[in-house]
Formats: C-alpha cells, structure tokens, sequence
C-alpha cells in the first residue's frame, strides 16, 4: 500500500529526518572525540558492557548520516530509537522530565525516540535515497 502525502508533508518529513540525523551525526562525534575507553568506562560504571559504547558511537555517527540522506531510513531509525530507549531508561529518567540544575532531564531522549518511530512507522520522505534507489517502478 503506497501512502499518499502532499507535498508540504514530504518536505517537513525531510526537514526533520535530516534535523534528527544531524543531532546523531553530533552525538557521535561527540563519543569519538571524548575518546571511546572513556565512554566505554562510563558505560560500565552504569551496568551497560562497555563495548556497547563502540556500538552506540557508530551508530549514532553513521545512522545519523543515514538518516540525512535517507538511505536504510527505517531500519536505522528502528536500531536507534532503542539507543534513546536505553538511553532513557538507563540514565535520564531518574533526572525527571525537565531535569535539574546540574543535569537535563529526558524530554530531548523522549522527542527524539518518537520522531526515530515516526520513521519506523512512515519510512522516509519522498525525497530519500530509499526512494530513489528501491523505489517500485509503476508500469504503463
């Protein structure tokens, strides 16, 4: 069943497909440059194996560029909304929602976890590499 979205919907799908993959490409970033055994000892000091830390930073980094460029849409939105799950559950839900003076809360983790399951649920916009490369060729 092929969904039918005017064109406005289309453009507001890319422009927060490509927000949201922006903000992983960042926190990606963010984990290499902090260095990866650092992030790693602070997923053990959590209960998470530290190996995941590699796991995560790839794959906020190249889900992220996934993401801008609309290739995999579905299945990267799906891998990393469990990223923001754990995220959530592991270490923002205890801050509360709006968070504290010395720490933010959860909103953010719980934005983004529903804009990665609006993509899992919707897959890409139209414009996507997804939709350009599988996109099912109509015959006349």
């Amino acid at each position: 069943m092929e969904r039918q979205f005017d064109q406005r919907t289309e453009w507001g799908l890319l422009l927060l497909r490509v927000v949201a993959g922006i903000a992983f490409v960042m926190h990606g970033m963010s984990k290499f440059q902090m260095g990866l055994d650092q992030v790693a000892g602070w997923f053990g000091s959590m209960g998470i194996p530290g190996f995941f830390a590699y796991v995560v930073a790839f794959l906020e980094l190249l889900g992220g560029i996934g993401l801008i460029l609309g290739i995999g849409t579905r299945i990267l939105a799906a891998l990393l909304a469990v990223v923001m799950a754990v995220a959530t559950i592991k270490v923002k839900i205890a801050m509360g929602f709006l968070g504290g003076e010395s720490s933010p809360g959860y909103e953010l983790d719980l934005l983004l976890f529903f804009i990665l399951l609006l993509f899992v649920l919707s897959g890409p916009s139209f414009y996507s590499l997804d939709r350009l490369l599988f996109q099912r060729r109509s015959s006349k």
